[in-house]
């Protein structure tokens, strides 16, 4: 399993999809502003996690991603192995004869590495998250309409409404 910035960014948005999990769907636009990645990165990544099942888009006004399982569910292993393309090693027939002599050495710590990462969940990254002081800001109810119905309001004016009542005033002050 290759470690790289793309399994990096993953992690992260995944985080912060978490963290808002319960004030519905994430959009991506808001993941990017708040983490600082590209939105069409963020677009290609999501893809992925979706096809994988880890999350569920929404579509439309109040649309964006929730997540598609439990974070106790998710791992980290699960995030990297969705979004890094995985490529099967090639071997050739002088590969098996002249192995590596290391290569035992680097198969431990991949599967070292990989049984870690299965270890640690989204749930835990949320709370070592949480208990850092992170703060999840409310976002503000959608607009469903396109415009608000205006609120009525009585106006009492002291000018005449009509011509003949104007004359009147004049007179009666003269």
């Amino acid at each position: 399993m290759r470690l790289s910035t793309k399994g990096r960014f993953a992690v992260t948005a995944m985080i912060d999809v978490a963290l808002r999990e319960k004030l519905g769907p994430v959009p991506l636009s808001d993941i990017s502003a708040r983490q600082q990645i590209s939105l069409s990165y963020l677009e290609q990544m999501f893809s992925k996690l979706r096809q994988q099942g880890l999350v569920h888009s929404t579509r439309g006004p109040g649309g964006g991603y929730t997540l598609g399982h439990r974070t106790d569910a998710i791992t980290v292993a699960d995030i990297i192995g969705a979004v890094e393309d995985a490529t099967p090693e090639v071997k050739t027939a002088d590969a098996s004869a002249s192995k590596d002599m290391a290569q035992d050495l680097w198969d431990s710590m991949n599967a070292k590495v990989f049984e870690f990462m299965q270890s640690v969940t989204l749930r835990s990254l949320v709370l070592e998250q949480l208990a850092k002081g992170v703060k999840i800001e409310q976002k503000p109810a959608p607009n469903r309409g396109v415009f608000k119905k205006p609120s009525l309001q009585t106006v009492r004016t002291n000018a005449p409404n009509s011509v003949f009542a104007l004359g009147q005033s004049l007179l009666v002050r003269s």
